[in-house]
């Protein structure tokens, strides 16, 4: 082959892989309608034309006559009174955790357990009035008692 073919081999090549990524990798996908609609920045407001009024009375009266035909629908309880019903027997199992197994909640985050201190009340103790002392005795701090002061020289 002549180096003429395979330059031109070469460049169809590079132009087609450019192109290839111009298509998928850089060209913008058209938007997508949204789901939600949003109402105009202006206050007019638009009003229903008689085709959407038809339609929506269409779909009216369609769901009228479907709630009609459910209030119509009979049950036969007999099933509750036939003996194989009767015979039936709860083999449900009771899961009970044991003690300190799994997280108090499992859907705190790791790290996070909520682990419960008892609060131990402070203890009580019963507020005493000082005595009351009669002269010539005065009242000592320190025992909280009443006594009689040494005689002064």
């Amino acid at each position: 082959m002549s180096s003429k073919i395979k330059n031109i081999i070469i460049f169809i090549v590079i132009a087609t892989l450019i192109i290839l990524a111009y298509v998928f990798l850089i060209k913008k996908s058209p938007e997508e309608q949204n789901l939600i609609s949003s109402l105009p920045a202006s206050n007019n407001i638009v009003l229903p034309t008689a085709n959407v009024l038809d339609q929506n009375s269409l779909i009216a009266q369609d769901l009228l006559s479907v709630l009609l035909s459910v209030k119509s629908i009979k049950l036969d309880d007999t099933i509750f009174s036939d003996e194989a019903f009767i015979n039936l027997k709860d083999s449900s199992i009771s899961l009970n955790p044991l003690g300190d197994e799994g997280r108090p909640n499992p859907f705190a985050p790791i790290g996070f357990e909520a682990f419960s201190v008892p609060v131990i009340p402070p203890p009580v103790v019963p507020i005493v009035p000082p005595p009351v002392c009669t002269l010539p005795q005065v009242l000592n701090t320190s025992t909280n008692t009443c006594v009689t002061p040494p005689p002064k020289p």
